[in-house]
């Protein structure tokens, strides 16, 4: 007979949910340490890498990658410049419109990246390892949920704009 799970009582889950805050807020800073350990070991700033790891899932428009780096126009075109010059991405025609350039990343860009980002890649692979398909089709869902909230209130506050400081 299965054991069926009782949710933990509400003040054993507040201090669940105040500890994931506290764990993904913790995890938000080593990232970004780690991204700013590896753009310095690359010689990249912050928006060169945010570039380069947007372009991980495939060619973008300059016009995408503005949005995605958060850079005005005239800054993403000389990021793209930067980029280029290094040899780790380079603009190409979309097949779909040849009228419309892409920017794609090289294969001296994925294997640089790859460098830094893949051994932490593999590192990582057995904690996945531990976890059964239950745990991980939530973690999935979990991740892509979260990330579509931020993403809403990223264009929230894009939109409505808080006083500067």
């Amino acid at each position: 007979m299965a054991t069926v799970r009782q949710p933990p009582a509400p003040e054993r889950r507040d201090e669940l949910v105040q500890a994931i805050g506290e764990a993904m807020q913790q995890y938000q800073r080593s990232v970004q340490a780690f991204d700013d350990t590896v753009g310095r070991a690359l010689g990249l700033g912050p928006a060169d890498l945010r570039c380069l790891d947007w372009l991980v899932d495939g060619p973008k428009s300059a016009g995408q990658l503005s949005t995605a780096t958060g850079l005005r126009p005239a800054a993403t075109t000389a990021l793209i410049d930067r980029l280029a010059k290094r040899g780790l991405v380079r603009r190409t025609r979309s097949e779909a419109d040849r009228r419309t350039v892409l920017v794609e990343m090289t294969e001296l860009g994925q294997r640089r990246t790859w460098e830094a980002y893949g051994p932490l890649v593999r590192a990582g692979q057995p904690m996945l390892d531990e976890l059964s398909t239950e745990q991980l089709t939530f973690m999935a869902d979990f991740l892509r949920r979260i990330t579509a909230l931020t993403d809403e209130h990223r264009g929230l506050l894009t939109q409505h704009p808080p006083e500067p400081a």
